[in-house]
């Protein structure tokens, strides 16, 4: 063993060269080509969409199937075709075919889309369908919803949704919670039993929230295809740069097909539907786009993945606000839940706004700011960037606002009408009084008194609601 001398040179150890590419480099490179071997799913969905809308309208205008203005609630002009939810499911469907043959690059490797979701899909069009041309019961609407939730948790899409919640409660799948002799209940059974809830819950609550929203020429369509690039944002980096244990049963390519099949459709149905439409959606196509969010939704929690859910949930939060509104609303109101109204959010952006273009874009800017929230949490989550809880927090701050804003307007509108009902009494008996007085040569003064002090009660309420 040598020794060192004064004299003698220090060599340090080389250090390996720092690398200047970009950090999300790889990433960017490899989610591009993932996408790129796609484009067709895409273009397929477009081009059938945009093509087979005026004959898709011209059906609907000789079986009768249109929309009649009225003075309350629809304010377009003339009558406009229905069913055009069904050149949509055409566009959705093809894209979906074609992604089983022509899928090249990363993305070839992937499963196809789950069998279980495109019974689901045929089972919410013909629920839609049969309601814009036989107008069916509410009741039949929600059986069909249920049937195509019922096919998605058979196959176990979406049941791991609950698990990312639970897990830090109950333990892993396989703890032992309760066990009676033979009988025994395992975390993981709650897991699925949960899950499957979840799926109904999202079905019914999705597939109504985008019926809700469609109010206005191009809204639940525009807004849809907001809200479906930021979840094919969010799969796109769910997928990039993953090594699967087994790709053909992993759903990244699934996410990537129904987000990209999604988008397409609503992107050629939207020019036929924008200000000033020549057809509608219908419950057929609203329905649809719904069912079609929420499985990409429920699909990034193909592993438990909570927070992708929740920021899934984010994107989708401009129809949760709206239904949200309307359930506070009337239910205040005591009115029935299935009772239509002239106050969901696309009314009340078109009375202060003055116009449905208007109306639209600003509802617009206020879907893309939700997805850009939901897309820079659901990335920090996937890079690993910031903690899980911190996720939950910006759930619960966002639709804690939403919630707030819903009861504040529902109680607005309440004490309004309260306050109307009790100027028309105030006037009613004033006037009655009036006419008595004035048969007996008495003074109306305290009518009139009476009036003033319950006009002054009313501008108090307004005033503070």
């Amino acid at each position: 063993m040598s020794q060192l001398t004064p004299d003698m040179p220090v060599r340090l150890p080389e250090l390996p060269p720092v690398d200047s590419s970009p950090l999300m480099g790889s990433m960017a490179f490899s989610a591009i080509e993932f996408l790129n071997g796609y484009a067709l799913v895409f273009l397929a969905a477009f081009l059938v969409t945009l093509l087979a809308t005026p004959f898709v309208r011209r059906l609907a205008i000789s079986m009768d199937i249109i929309d009649r203005p009225d003075e309350a609630r629809k304010l377009h002009k003339f009558p406009i075709a229905y069913l055009g939810g069904f050149a949509v499911f055409l566009g959705v469907m093809t894209a979906i075919g074609l992604s089983l043959f022509m899928i090249d690059g990363p993305g070839g490797s992937l499963g196809p889309v789950p069998l279980s979701i495109v019974i689901g899909i045929l089972a919410i069009t013909f629920t839609g369908l049969a309601d814009d041309v036989w107008g069916w019961d509410p009741r039949l609407k929600i059986a069909g919803q249920l049937v195509a939730a019922a096919a998605l948790a058979i196959q176990d899409i979406g049941t791991r949704v609950a698990e990312g919640a639970l897990a830090p409660f109950l333990g892993e799948a396989g703890t032992t919670l309760v066990a009676m002799g033979p009988v025994s209940v395992e975390a993981g059974d709650i897991f699925y039993w949960t899950g499957t809830a979840l799926i109904a819950l999202f079905v019914l609550g999705g597939c109504n929230a985008m019926n809700l929203i469609d109010g206005l020429d191009g809204l639940c369509s525009g807004t849809a295809a907001i809200m479906a690039t930021a979840l094919l944002v969010l799969s796109i980096a769910l997928a990039a740069g993953v090594d699967f244990d087994d790709p053909f049963d992993s759903m990244a390519g699934t996410r990537v097909v129904l987000c990209l099949a999604l988008l397409g459709a609503v992107l050629g149905f939207l020019p036929w539907n924008f200000n000033p439409a020549v057809i509608f959606l219908g419950d057929c196509g609203s329905l649809l786009i719904g069912y079609l969010l929420v499985v990409i939704i429920l699909l990034l929690g193909e592993h438990g993945e909570t927070h992708l859910v929740i920021a899934g949930l984010i994107i989708f939060a401009l129809p949760i606000m709206d239904t949200s509104l309307a359930i506070l609303r009337r239910k205040l109101a005591g009115v029935s839940m299935s009772q239509a109204d002239a106050n969901h959010i696309h009314h009340l952006a078109k009375r202060s706004l003055g116009g449905v273009k208007a109306a639209v874009v600003a509802l617009y800017g206020v879907a893309l700011l939700f997805g850009i929230f939901g897309v820079i949490l659901g990335v920090l989550a996937i890079e690993q960037v910031v903690r899980l809880r911190l996720i939950y927090a910006a759930a619960i701050v966002a639709f804690g606002g939403i919630g707030a804003v819903a009861l504040k307007s529902a109680l607005r509108n309440r004490w309004q009408a309260q306050a109307a009902g009790t100027i028309a009494a105030a006037g009613t008996g004033a006037a009655a009084e009036t006419t008595a007085a004035a048969a007996t040569g008495g003074s109306a003064e305290p009518a009139d008194q009476a009036k003033t002090t319950l006009d002054a009660t009313s501008e108090q309420k307004a005033q503070s609601a």
